[in-house]
């Protein structure tokens, strides 16, 4: 939070919505680049607005969490008079959220390639100095195209400053070139970027967090629609350089509890969450950067504002319910296990729900009564939202060596182990050398596989993660359905909305249509084949 509150100034400057078009012939929504940018603190109000779309309501602060089904089969909407959109696969390209998602990852990208034609307009700005703003802008303008490509396909590759109206008209590339821009951007971005441990805080780019993505998108590359194999060599290359970091030193937090309790009390730990989307502000003066962690994705209580309002957009799955072991205590940090009366007070749940009572449960990561930005607004709120954690890091190398060994390796079981033995307390209580509940030793190439897949969303959910995840193994639709008949057997007839989405997804669903706005301003773009 402290970075972005440093460079608040830029926000009352700058603003999204005077970007008509994804590629706009000036860069009217930043300042220009022929009067600015002269010394230090010019550079750092650029680059804070090119992180600022990070937060935006469009992407982390609101509506990638809840509005985009980025929960797969982890949760749904809920809501049962949501009839269109993404969050119930039931859209088109004229969608405003797909729409929105689109441009504002471009706004994103523009503000980056502004910004990087500007940072050596004065060099006597330390080099260094430059060197490490142009790594920070580099790493960003990857990460807004690796969303875009995740989640679009082909897009265009956009790497200069528009200037001409000329240059509006650009196909697409394939998603190997984008993919391979990417990393090309990262990877120089890593050279360039501080160490984790001299920023200090997971809230702005470091080594650690370039590292960490690098794998996850080596990971999506090898994956479908891409499958370039070789990509898992090159996961487990960066995840290692993470792990084998013993300056940054990341290990996991003991208590998987106080990750979440951190990001609400502006708590960094930058051992454990190396890069995270940071908020603050609780509505009441001009300067603002919340978000809607808590509120939109939490504990539902409309009666008191004491512990903080929460809508409860999403439910979770008797599937996630499921996957849970008894002993695990991320379930109920992960899962609600009571809810709020009026006076805000805790109501425990049965210990043992009926199987269609498992999908009134909320997500319960991220709680309000641990904010300390008072008083609390009803809906704003200042929780930052994790984008890497060590434990990824750890699950991400272990599903790379699996797939490059042909079987998981040695290092293999002892990454996905020390995940789990946090989950059973085992780190609370200095034995993190307990194998009680350890993977099995001896398992197969498919097996482990598939314990990764399901430790992933047992330690992640709720993170913005699976969606992605189940693409890439090409098990989305396969996925969703598994859970669809699920839940037929478990829900009333009453409750069939609950199920909507899942029967909903089909095969075109794993890719966003371009969106039709795009389609009309750009004459060389054309549709996804699956939109077609």
């Amino acid at each position: 939070m402290r970075f972005i509150y440093f460079f608040l100034t830029l926000l009352v400057l700058t603003t999204a919505s005077s970007c008509k078009k994804f590629l706009d012939t000036e860069p009217t929504d930043f300042f220009s680049p022929t009067t600015y940018y002269t010394d230090e603190e010019h550079l750092n109000f650029g680059l804070a607005g090119v992180y600022d779309m990070l937060g935006s309501t469009k992407l982390y602060g609101a509506q990638l969490h809840t509005r985009h089904n980025f929960e797969a089969d982890e949760g749904f909407y809920n809501s049962s008079a949501q009839l269109n959109g993404p969050s119930i696969h039931n859209y088109t390209a004229n969608d405003p959220e797909i729409r929105d998602f689109w441009r504002y990852l471009y706004i994103g990208v523009t503000r980056a390639n502004a910004f990087l034609q500007a940072i050596d307009r004065n060099t006597e700005i330390p080099q260094t100095f430059r060197d490490r703003v142009r790594g920070e802008t580099l790493f960003l303008r990857g990460y807004y195209y690796f969303l875009l490509v995740q989640n679009f396909g082909g897009v265009p590759l956009v790497l200069t400053p528009t200037t001409s109206p000329d240059d509006i008209d650009i196909p697409k590339s394939t998603e190997k070139e984008v993919y391979n821009q990417i990393i090309e951007d990262m990877e120089k971005a890593e050279e360039l970027v501080d160490p984790i441990q001299k920023i200090g805080f997971g809230g702005r780019v470091s080594k650690s967090a370039v590292r960490g993505i690098l794998a996850r998108v080596c990971l999506n590359m090898a994956g479908e629609p891409v499958k370039d194999i070789s990509k898992f060599e090159r996961a487990s290359y960066w995840a290692k350089k993470v792990i084998d970091d013993t300056e940054a030193g990341h290990t996991l937090n003991p208590d998987f509890r106080n990750i979440f309790i951190n990001y609400a009390a502006d708590k960094y730990d930058y051992k454990e969450s190396i890069w995270e989307v940071e908020f603050f502000g609780n509505n009441t003066d001009a300067n603002q950067e919340s978000g809607y962690v808590g509120s939109w994705i939490g504990i539902r209580n409309t009666g008191n504002n004491t512990v903080g309002y929460g809508f409860g957009r999403i439910l979770v799955t008797g599937k996630l319910y499921r996957t849970y072991e008894k002993e695990d205590l991320r379930k109920d940090w992960s899962i609600t296990n009571f809810y709020y009366n009026a006076a805000g007070d805790e109501i425990p749940y049965p210990i043992d729900p009926a199987p269609e009572n498992q999908y009134n449960r909320y997500p319960a990561k991220y709680r309000r009564q641990y904010e300390i930005v008072l008083p609390k607004a009803s809906q704003q709120t200042p929780i930052n939202f994790p984008l890497l954690r060590y434990a990824d890091v750890l699950l991400m190398y272990a599903e790379a060596e699996n797939e490059v060994k042909s079987g998981p390796t040695t290092q293999a079981y002892d990454a996905i182990n020390k995940v789990r033995r946090r989950a059973f307390g085992y780190l609370l209580n200095n034995d993190s050398g307990n194998t009680t509940h350890d993977i099995p030793p001896g398992m197969g190439k498919f097996d482990f596989f598939k314990a990764i897949v399901d430790e992933r969303s047992r330690e992640l959910c709720f993170e913005a993660l699976r969606r992605p995840d189940l693409i890439r193994w090409g098990m989305f639709v396969e996925t969703m359905k598994e859970t669809l008949a699920l839940m037929n057997n478990d829900l009333l007839p009453t409750e069939s909305w609950k199920s909507l989405t899942f029967r909903n997804a089909s095969s075109r669903h794993v890719v966003y249509p371009t969106p039709t706005y795009e389609l009309e301003l750009n004459k060389m773009l054309i549709q996804h084949p699956l939109w077609r």
